[in-house]
């Protein structure tokens, strides 16, 4: 027989604590974590985990809500979690994001904010700020919390969607998401409907069988729209059915592919992109700079915001014209090919090897000639030699992945003492980290917070390091 949950009463909730959950403590002092909860709120809660210096519970019951509770507007919001502030207001999403920036510089880089940090740069767009979205298909539907309560049996029925946290073998159900353009549901519903008609098979993780497997769709700022379809089998007749569907319903998308994956995990990074019916990539446009955006192309998610994103970067760089500029992690080129006019010239390093076509591409797309690419691990092409082999930069830019540069880039960076580096991140800790490890000849001089994921903890930052 399954031990009776302990409840936890008339918690306060206190602030907001790592990976955006609420945090409050008991009478006795102990730290609890709670998701969907805001600050302000006292709430009664079922405790699920017990460690020994926290514990984690899910709230039953708001007995006293925040004055910055939000009714949440997205029907899937307690099932999904993408959105998991949506029932916080937009001014203390932004407020919780800016601390959690300063709590790093103060904690982790060993440096007083005040006077560094500037106000965050919040989005314009609260829904619909998204350029592309990745569902999943599954044969396994989640069943949500009111479904569960309901008399009466449930059906067990096939979903399109997303993963609910920790279940990555079942798949919410989604009829209307908020984050991209409507067109984006109107494409999922129509294929989830069809491929339901066919009586088509969704994809069991648990086995790893069946046809129907992913989905990525793709839009931009001037209106151009990919679909990815991935299959999780080889079937050729219902492939091709399916492709023929697609074409026929959805004839605004500019560029249709398929990919077929039979690994057991699902990155199609390695798979074989095929062409089934348009252009081969879609375009996006940051002020008078063009993109080609290809089925593997990373891209900022929000091009809105990518561009106020950018504008800071060029603000810290105080670029001249006779500069010489180092784009570390470069992607496809979207920071070196925005800058590129303010400077003598960019060099650009990224480690996949398809980005870097990509940024080529876009480089004689833009009749740019004064960037160059190269592609590699950032710690293993930014050697002496290739150092050597170009103008010393005036000013680095780097935007690492999250877990940040390697010591042997920041060591590299020691060495090569730029005037300023402007440091883009989407992981302040790491971020604060790396600052830290820099400032022995570097000061921080300036950071901005910029929101670019309304209704979650994500937060970008552009930081100032100049030589001291």
């Amino acid at each position: 027989m399954a031990r009776k949950k302990k409840k936890a009463d008339n918690v306060f909730v206190q602030g907001i604590a790592d990976r955006g959950k609420a945090v409050g403590r008991l009478e006795d002092g102990q730290v609890i974590f709670l998701d969907h909860a805001v600050p302000g709120d006292t709430v009664n809660s079922i405790i699920l985990k017990k460690k020994k210096s926290f514990l984690q519970a899910k709230v039953l019951e708001v007995t006293d809500p925040s004055i910055h509770r939000n009714q949440p507007f997205c029907e899937h919001f307690y099932d999904c979690g993408g959105c998991k502030w949506q029932d916080m207001t937009y001014g203390q999403q932004l407020i919780h994001k800016h601390k959690q920036v300063w709590s790093a510089i103060y904690k982790l880089a060993k440096i007083e904010p005040e006077g560094i940090i500037d106000n965050i740069i919040g989005s314009a767009h609260l829904r619909f700020y998204r350029n592309k979205m990745e569902y999943s298909f599954s044969k396994h539907r989640w069943i949500g919390i009111e479904e569960a309560k309901q008399e009466g049996e449930i059906k067990r029925t096939n979903a399109l969607g997303f993963h609910p946290p920790g279940f990555y073998n079942k798949v919410v159900n989604v009829n209307a998401c908020h984050l991209q353009d409507n067109k984006g549901n109107i494409i999922r519903n129509k294929i989830r409907d069809y491929t339901q008609q066919k009586n088509y098979s969704y994809y069991d993780t648990n086995v790893h069988e069946g046809l129907m497997r992913n989905m990525i769709i793709r839009n931009t700022s001037v209106n151009e729209w990919m679909l990815i379809m991935i299959f999780g089998s080889n079937q050729p007749d219902e492939i091709a059915d399916m492709m023929q569907f697609v074409k026929k319903e959805f004839s605004f998308l500019n560029s249709i592919y398929y990919v077929i994956n039979l690994k057991k995990n699902d990155t199609i990074f390695d798979q074989e992109m095929i062409l089934y019916h348009g252009q081969e990539y879609i375009h996006e446009y940051l002020e008078d700079v063009k993109y080609k955006i290809s089925p593997k192309s990373f891209f900022q998610t929000n091009s809105a915001q990518a561009k106020i994103l950018y504008d800071k970067v060029v603000e810290y760089a105080q670029l001249k014209p006779s500069d010489h500029v180092y784009d570390l992690y470069t992607g496809l080129g979207s920071i070196a090919l925005y800058i590129s006019k303010y400077c003598a010239s960019v060099v650009g390093i990224e480690e996949i090897e398809m980005a870097i076509e990509d940024a080529k591409f876009n480089s004689q797309l833009n009749d740019i000639d004064s960037a160059s690419f190269y592609a590699g691990d950032v710690k293993d092409v930014l050697t002496e030699s290739f150092i050597a082999k170009h103008p010393k930069p005036d000013v680095v830019i780097t935007d690492p992945p999250r877990a940040g540069m390697h010591a042997d880039v920041i060591n590299t960076l020691l060495e090569l003492k730029a005037q300023r580096i402007v440091y883009v991140s989407c992981n302040p800790s790491t971020q604060a980290r790396d600052i830290e490890l820099l400032k022995d000849i570097y000061e921080l001089k300036k950071l901005t917070p910029v929101d670019m994921f309304p209704h979650t903890h994500h937060v970008e930052s552009v930081a100032l390091l100049e030589l001291k």
